[in-house]
């Protein structure tokens, strides 16, 4: 049986030959990094009480953490709010040529009701930046849901100015291609919790948030990791 997590990591990146032309021409391989298209299925519960399914978007992205991917997509889109909306997230669909399975089914909670009249981006969107596909000015206007006035957050100028160095530490695919971005998540000493990449910087942050919705971790409050602070990474 093939081991799914380390067939999307080998797929992260290629090997190219590639030509250099300086005072000589030489020939040698290089990393790059990939990207592949990936559709997100919604499971949900219609009024009725029957299940339905509907494909809400088609993004590129770098493989890996494609679950993670669809649920923070669905989080910043406003249809999940908590991991507990969420029974279930798994690949499904025939393997592509290349062995990756790139579409991805997540199961909504019985109680949970979709307004796809809401869903502004329900078609393909591009890695480049999280406004690709919306189709008004009014669909990007971001909608806070939670009230961060009671949670004031304070880091120290020390601890900040370590964070870019400590994110690049943990980018393991930039260090390889030179051509990913990351998003990291750090608590208030500045320590690296968490770290995703991508070819696109909003899709990593998608798989960030994904990451702590499955932990059951969003809102993040004060813990045993103290306050928290995502900084994203544009290199």
């Amino acid at each position: 049986m093939t081991d799914l997590k380390a067939l999307v990591g080998r797929h992260s990146t290629r090997q190219f030959e590639i030509r250099r032309a300086n005072a000589y021409t030489v020939v040698e391989t290089d990393s790059v990094a990939t990207e592949e298209p990936l559709e997100i299925r919604l499971g949900y519960s219609m009024p009725t009480g029957e299940r339905s399914e509907t494909s809400i978007s088609i993004t590129m992205r770098t493989p890996g953490n494609d679950e993670e991917l669809a649920l923070g997509f669905l989080f910043g889109e406003g249809i999940i709010v908590r991991g507990e909306d969420v029974q279930g997230v798994r690949p499904c669909g025939p393997p592509a040529a290349n062995g990756l399975i790139n579409v991805i089914r997540v199961e909504l909670a019985d109680d949970v009701r979709v307004e796809l009249d809401r869903l502004e981006r329900h078609f393909y969107t591009s890695s480049s930046c999280g406004v690709c596909g919306k189709a008004s000015l009014e669909a990007v206007a971001v909608h806070g849901r939670f009230d961060i006035s009671a949670s004031p957050f304070s880091i120290s100028r020390a601890a900040l100015d370590q964070l870019p160095g400590q994110l690049l530490k943990q980018q393991e695919l930039f260090a390889q291609t030179g051509g990913l971005h990351a998003s990291g998540l750090f608590n208030k000493q500045g320590e690296v919790l968490a770290v995703r990449e991508d070819v696109g910087r909003h899709n990593a942050f998608d798989k960030l948030v994904g990451s702590q919705l499955r932990g059951k971790t969003i809102p993040l409050r004060r813990g045993r990791t103290g306050r928290l602070v995502v900084v994203m990474s544009d290199t």
